[in-house]
């Protein structure tokens, strides 16, 4: 019972610690890069960590043997959607705001449940909860919220707002995906396996992407500082954050997991306030407090299955 509690307390603190360095990656480091292209960006980020990885994780290579035509294309469905896209929309959302209202687009990807409960019934054939409808509602109009507050939509002065709103929206659409879509490839592949190459085969899609567009020029371009952060971001919020991220979520429940992620919000309002003197309004703060309530009401299990 002792150690049982010990690996739980274990797994809840590698889950917040990881949540809180994708905050101050979202608030602090990301949005530093703002002077290069995004693709090289996300190319970058992701070369950097699956480099760290081939030196403690090379022999992973040998389990592509046993990989299954199923198994590598849901590798690179993953990849595609959680590492190229996803990351892709994410960075432009941040960029757009130029370190103003990071927050937001932060608070907007905590939508990412919705889109991944919807995918999982379309996709995987699971049950729609019926408090699904409910909850999903109240999280969409809070951030609606969080957002804008009580005015409207400005398509004039406020058009990187909605501009970045739309693309974390993206982004959430697309992590929401490949957590639906890495459920299939954990069937049959390790956690471990599966970070690995989700890293690898995204950094190939975006390698294509900067030798066709001849954005790997960027590197001519990348300052000292630059590269400080592409370092930082690989060995923190990178490779780092989502190990201790998988290890903690072998040690505690979903339901546990959710709310240690928590964390990744809270810590990029208090980043966001310390770096960048953003404070939000009282509508945004009782919204914000509502979306993230739903959030954890989505992940919540039912009575029934609580009742099994």
């Amino acid at each position: 019972m002792m150690n049982n509690r010990r690996n739980v307390i274990a797994g809840a603190i590698a889950i917040c610690i990881s949540a809180t360095l994708w905050g101050f990656d979202g608030i602090v480091l990301t949005p530093r890069l703002y002077n290069l292209d995004i693709g090289y960006v996300v190319f970058m980020l992701h070369l950097i960590p699956f480099f760290l990885m081939n030196i403690f994780l090379h022999r992973e290579y040998r389990e592509m043997k046993h990989f299954t035509q199923a198994d590598y294309l849901g590798l690179f469905l993953v990849a595609l959607f959680g590492g190229a896209l996803g990351t892709l929309a994410i960075v432009k959302a941040l960029f757009l705001l130029n370190f103003q209202k990071l927050t937001i687009v932060v608070l907007l990807q905590k939508l990412q449940p919705v889109f991944a409960i919807l995918l999982a019934v379309i996709i995987l054939k699971e049950k729609l909860r019926k408090r699904f409808i409910l909850w999903a509602s109240i999280a969409i109009v809070a951030s609606y919220f969080v957002t804008f507050g009580f005015k409207t939509p400005n398509l004039g002065n406020g058009a990187n707002t909605v501009y970045a709103s739309l693309f974390a929206l993206l982004a959430a659409f697309s992590f929401g995906s490949a957590t639906v879509l890495g459920k299939k490839v954990l069937h049959n592949i390790h956690f471990t396996t599966a970070t690995f190459y989700r890293y690898g085969f995204t950094t190939l899609i975006m390698l294509v992407y900067v030798l066709l567009t001849g954005k790997i020029q960027q590197m001519n371009v990348t300052t000292g500082f630059n590269w400080l952060i592409f370092i930082i971001i690989g060995l923190t919020t990178g490779s780092g954050a989502i190990f201790l991220y998988y290890y903690g979520l072998k040690k505690v429940k979903a339901i546990v997991a959710t709310i240690c992620e928590l964390c990744f919000p809270l810590s990029a309002i208090l980043f966001d306030y310390i770096f960048n003197n953003t404070q939000l309004t009282i509508t945004q703060w009782i919204s914000a407090a509502v979306l993230i309530y739903a959030i954890v009401n989505l992940n919540l299990p039912s009575r029934q299955k609580e009742r099994e």
